[in-house]
């Protein structure tokens, strides 16, 4: 069973199965070039397809990718964060990212940790504490110290990505009271 389910603090804390890859997973096998002119839903279908072909048809809401080194690197393709969103994937926790795909992850709202001493086998029991660094195998009992995410990237990752934390924060914006002193140019004080 996959959950997400919101912390006292209201940070996401994702628990689901373990889909284990190795390293130098690149965003040419997350997006396979062929299908990036098909929808999303499609793309996806594909994802990760030349290395398990049943990973689009076995992945569950929640569960959770687990990578290598160099996890993302390749182009720098957002298609390929987007089919593992589409796909309904929880967190991805890898030893190492490629940084476009790490912001990538992050601005679409998919949780990425750093984790170099993780172990886990797919099917593992996974549960990813993003703000905590924490990652708890709960089918070996191990507990591994990850890098955390900063609140001020949760945010955006809890509401679902950056461009859902930019409407809130502009609606903020817009609805907050006008500033009296602000020159009558407009300009910025």
């Amino acid at each position: 069973m996959t959950t997400t389910t919101p912390d006292t603090d209201g940070a996401m804390t994702r628990r689901g199965r373990a889909f284990v890859f190795g390293d130098n997973i690149d965003t040419d096998l997350l997006a396979p070039g062929p299908y990036m002119r098909e929808s999303p839903e499609v793309l996806a279908s594909h994802c990760l397809e030349a290395i398990d072909p049943d990973f689009a048809s076995d992945v569950q809401r929640g569960d959770i990718v687990v990578g290598g080194n160099s996890f993302g690197i390749g182009s720098s393709r957002e298609q390929a964060v987007q089919s593992l969103v589409v796909l309904g994937v929880g967190a991805i926790v890898a030893t190492s990212f490629a940084r476009i795909f790490y912001r990538n992850a992050l601005n679409f709202g998919l949780p990425a940790l750093t984790c170099p001493d993780l172990q886990a086998e797919r099917g593992d029991d996974l549960e990813v504490r993003p703000l905590e660094g924490l990652v708890i195998n709960h089918t070996s009992g191990k507990q591994y110290t990850c890098e955390k995410i900063p609140p001020e990237l949760m945010d955006i990752v809890s509401i679902g990505g950056l461009m859902p934390w930019l409407a809130r924060k502009l609606a903020a914006d817009a609805s907050a009271p006008a500033d009296t002193d602000a020159p009558a140019t407009g300009a910025a004080p």
